[in-house]
C-alpha cells in the first residue's frame, strides 16, 4: 500500500476502479465494421505445401490467388449488408461494409504453378501447392 492511500481516503480502491473504467477502451454501437482479417495456416510435407485460409462471407468468384516462384498472394473482396427494421419499415440500423483483404507470403521452395489445386468450401480456401523439382547440384569439370 502506498503512503498516499493511507493518508488520503479519496484514493481508495473504488477510485482506482473508477479510473480504470474511465480509461479502459469502450465499444460504441455506432463503431464501423471490424477490419477484415484472413487467417492462414501453412503446412509442408516433402512434396507440397498446404495452405488453409479462412475467408468467411466471400464468394468464390471474388477470390484471386497468384503464385510467382515461391511467393503466394491471396486477395479477396468482401461485401456485407445487414439491416434492422422497426415499426413502419423505418430503418433504425444499417451496417454495411465492403473491403479487400490480402495476404502475401513466401515459401522456402518454388511452387509448380501447373499442378496447384485450389478449393473453396464453407469459408475456407484450401490450396495444395506442389514443390517445383529443383535441379541438383552439378559438379563442374575444370579444363
Amino acid at each position: 500500500m502506498s503512503n498516499l492511500r493511507l493518508l488520503d481516503p479519496m484514493f481508495s480502491d473504488s477510485f482506482d476502479n473508477a479510473m480504470r473504467r474511465f480509461f479502459s477502451p469502450a465499444t460504441f454501437d455506432m463503431e464501423p465494421a471490424p477490419l477484415l482479417k484472413m487467417r492462414v495456416d501453412v503446412t509442408e510435407n516433402d512434396k507440397a505445401y498446404e495452405v488453409k485460409a479462412d475467408i468467411p462471407g466471400v464468394k468464390k468468384d471474388d477470390i484471386n490467388v497468384r503464385i510467382d516462384g515461391n511467393v503466394v498472394q491471396i486477395d479477396a473482396e468482401a461485401r456485407s449488408e445487414k439491416e434492422t427494421k422497426g415499426n413502419g419499415d423505418k430503418v433504425l440500423r444499417s451496417e454495411r461494409y465492403q473491403g479487400t483483404i490480402s495476404r502475401t507470403f513466401s515459401l522456402a521452395n518454388d511452387v509448380d504453378e501447373a499442378k496447384v489445386d485450389a478449393r473453396y468450401a464453407d469459408g475456407v480456401l484450401t490450396l495444395t501447392l506442389p514443390k517445383k523439382a529443383t535441379a541438383g547440384a552439378r559438379k563442374i569439370a575444370i579444363q
